[in-house]
């Protein structure tokens, strides 16, 4: 089939996760074209909860001040039993990702703001009313028809089209798990009737419940709808007005947003990848809401495939590097989905005696200071760590490599440097990759070999060093930045383990870590480890210069800055 026009990767569907990829590949100037089947972005609420890495990953596309104002950060929830006795808290006290790690938010607004981003992009196109028809693979790209009839040609395609994905079709992967009975009412208001930032889970066996404050004065309620209440029942106004009744004084005094019928599913693709066609969101797996891990989990697969999809169009990595994807992504997705099932399993039961055994197992590890810090800090909460894929773990090089941080995500505390104070560290370090090492000579402790190579990936060299030797200038290299420990975070980081120089991805995920006399031979197996190579130019087909000047405004701070608290 011949193309009306080319691009390196066609998204399909303009919800959070593609919209977020988008932004990343934008960023790296790879031309992009986002084919959504709707007229317009969705604009009632659907996902209430943004989690640290989230934000994070807001912030590394420069969008994170655009989307703040739509959140309500540190918010606590709080889960009660029948006799409205507090059962748990969730109240998570740090910020070790530079962020806080519950927040409410309105998705239409937030989405919005990511869909604005794109306008940055001459070579980033959003076009709505025209879903993906078909798409046919050849060895050197895929030519996709629209539903317009239009053809386009690309190098790769990410399904970001929901649930009832059709490149997920396409591609011709089951999509396995289960599908709830269990039905709920979500009904959002506008014009808070409550008005207080609380927000709650109530584990009544008479009928569970949520209540969530979100922002903007916008609150949602959900319930569950018993077996013998059917979905046109719960559609009725009167019936909404009754289940409100229950929660607020005045329920026929409401200013409705909207108000529906859903069903909880626990499902997972079989693949993320089938060649040139990938998966990404809800495309990819489903879960239920209980943890509000649904939209996050979806932005973490922007996060995880755009560097590595721009990695490969720009001829940094080869091919092989996307299949990492999928087996870096698919065990925390499964992770989530478990853990979102588990808790609403918890929650949800309407047998009585059941609801009062749980009640008594969940108070009395309440009285257990462990446990209960375990709930209240979210420790429970699967963080990625990957054991294979784009990562490589050295061999033992001293007694507690077992406990290596290779596979995880780095911290981002902030820093100060000579030109700038109170920086969070990612603003620091850039979109790219980086090599960062505490208190040391780094190009010494690389070589000049592996320094250089580095240097031809456009990697950034970042030497952390005590606050007090900030401005001591014995280690000066021009391609290096120097880092001070503002907080001692930093310190603590690598007082903890054993390793001190570390190779950041873009994800901020640490692809190796080694001690400083490893450092060069581990350079050269992260290189192959990630498929990288250094005869890649820049890659894209299209003008970058405003993309890299886009990019730098948001990595790179010059003069005397004070960043926000």
């Amino acid at each position: 089939m011949n193309a009306d026009h080319e691009v390196d990767v066609v998204i399909v569907g303009a919800g959070p996760s593609g919209l977020t990829l988008a932004n990343i590949l934008g960023l790296q100037g790879v031309r992009t074209l986002v084919a959504e089947e709707r007229d317009t972005l969705i604009d009632y609420p659907r996902g209430v909860g943004l989690d640290d890495e989230a934000l994070r990953t807001f912030q590394s596309i420069g969008l994170v001040d655009r989307v703040l104002p739509h959140t309500v950060p540190n918010q606590i929830l709080r889960f009660f039993d029948g006799k409205r006795r507090l059962l748990a808290e969730m109240a998570p006290p740090d910020a070790r990702f530079g962020w806080p790690k519950r927040n409410g938010f309105v998705q239409p607004m937030v989405d919005a703001e990511l869909f604005a981003g794109l306008d940055r992009f001459d070579h980033v196109d959003v076009q709505f009313g025209r879903g993906m028809r078909t798409c046919r693979e050849d060895a050197d790209g895929v030519t996709v028809e629209l539903s317009d009839g239009a053809r386009v040609r690309a190098r790769y395609v990410v399904g970001c089209d929901g649930g009832r994905s059709a490149t997920r079709r396409l591609m011709g992967v089951s999509f396995d798990g289960t599908t709830s009975s269990t039905r709920w009412l979500v009904v959002d208001l506008a014009n808070d009737p409550l008005g207080h930032p609380n927000s709650e889970v109530g584990a009544d066996p008479r009928r569970p419940y949520v209540s969530i404050a979100i922002a903007h004065g916008i609150r949602r309620f959900e319930f569950l709808i018993h077996p013998h209440e059917t979905d046109e029942q719960a559609d009725d106004p009167a019936f909404v007005s009754q289940m409100l009744a229950e929660r607020i004084p005045y329920p026929e005094r409401v200013h409705m947003i909207r108000h529906r019928v859903y069903t909880h599913h626990s499902r997972i693709a079989s693949s993320f990848r089938a060649g040139r066609l990938l998966l990404a969101g809800d495309a990819a797996h489903l879960m239920p809401v209980w943890q509000g891990q649904g939209y996050n989990s979806g932005i973490r697969d922007a996060a995880n495939l755009g560097w590595k999809l721009a990695a490969v169009v720009t001829g940094q990595a080869d091919d092989a590097l996307l299949d990492t994807y999928d087996v870096e992504r698919r065990r925390h997705a499964r992770a989530m989905i478990d853990l979102s099932t588990m808790v609403g399993r918890v929650i949800s039961p309407t047998n009585t005696r059941v609801a009062a055994l749980r009640d008594r197992v969940i108070h009395a590890a309440s009285a257990v200071p462990t446990l209960k810090r375990y709930v209240l800090e979210m420790r429970f909460k699967p963080m990625p760590r990957y054991t294979e894929g784009a990562v490589y773990h050295a061999a033992a090089s001293s007694p507690t490599t077992a406990n290596s941080p290779t596979g995880t995500l780095f911290i981002q505390p902030r820093v100060d440097t000579r030109h700038g104070r109170n920086l969070l560290l990612d603003d620091v370090l850039g979109p790219g990759f980086a090599v960062l090492c505490w208190s040391n000579n780094l190009r010494a402790v690389l070589g000049d070999a592996a320094f250089t190579r580095w240097k031809m990936l456009g990697a950034r060299f970042i030497e952390v060093r005590p606050m007090t030797q900030l401005h001591w200038t014995g280690h000066d290299d021009a391609a290096v930045t120097v880092v001070g420990d503002r907080s001692g975070a930093l310190k603590s980081w690598f007082d903890a383990s054993t390793d001190s120089v570390l190779f950041l991805r873009p994800d901020r995920c640490i692809a190796a870590a080694c001690i400083a006399q490893r450092a060069p031979e581990v350079s050269q197996a992260v290189f192959a480890a990630l498929h990288l190579t250094t005869e890649g130019g820049s890659g894209s087909h299209v003008d970058t210069r405003g993309v890299h000047h886009v990019a730098q405004s948001v990595a790179e701070p010059s003069g005397t800055v004070t960043g926000s608290a």
